[in-house]
């Protein structure tokens, strides 16, 4: 039986996220992130999607995006999966699952909640232990700002935060975040 289509709206905001299959390791080295940021790259130019930020973890990844039609998310995703599962397989061998099911998409607003999701997003390895500052994490839209398109800056005003790294430094208190 068919699944049931996911219920994307063109011109909204979504967080998507993606596990590793049984939470493992999916970014061995270097040239395994550098070949997936390929990949999106290349499948966003292909499927008519923004990207406002993104993050890759060692198992998981997050990107926020706004795709620009209904099946532009789904077509996005299924692009970019297919082609890194593929990359994988004939990279390290093996058949079978490299992420763990379907990604996640949750839809945001283009308010403060932009902000506090893109937050979340690029303070994700200093929460994890894997940096002491968002900017020092190698793997975000913040060393990559070639990948990122423009945010919908019309819709924040007001905020103060307009910088990728202004957002990503501080937190919901007006304090600089770090690790503790």
């Amino acid at each position: 039986m068919p699944r049931i289509p996911r219920g994307h709206q063109g011109g909204y905001a979504y967080h998507v996220i993606n596990r590793g299959n049984g939470r493992t390791t999916v970014f061995h080295k270097p040239q395994d992130y550098e070949a997936f940021l390929s990949l999106l790259s290349e499948a966003k130019t292909r499927h008519g999607v923004k990207i406002f930020g993104f993050c890759l973890m060692p198992n998981h990844f997050h990107v926020v995006l706004e795709p620009a039609h209904q099946t532009a998310l789904s077509q996005f995703m299924q692009w970019l999966l297919t082609s890194h599962v593929r990359r994988y397989h004939q990279h390290y061998g093996g058949s079978g699952h490299v992420w763990q099911g379907r990604f996640k998409s949750f839809p945001v607003q283009r308010d403060e909640h932009l902000i506090t999701v893109l937050r979340y997003v690029l303070q994700n390895p200093v929460r994890a232990g894997l940096s002491s500052t968002p900017r020092e994490w190698l793997w975000s839209s913040l060393r990559r700002p070639q990948v990122v398109d423009p945010w919908p800056v019309g819709t924040l005003k007001g905020t103060g935060y307009f910088s990728p790294v202004a957002i990503a430094m501080t937190c919901h208190a007006g304090q600089t975040c770090a690790r503790s």
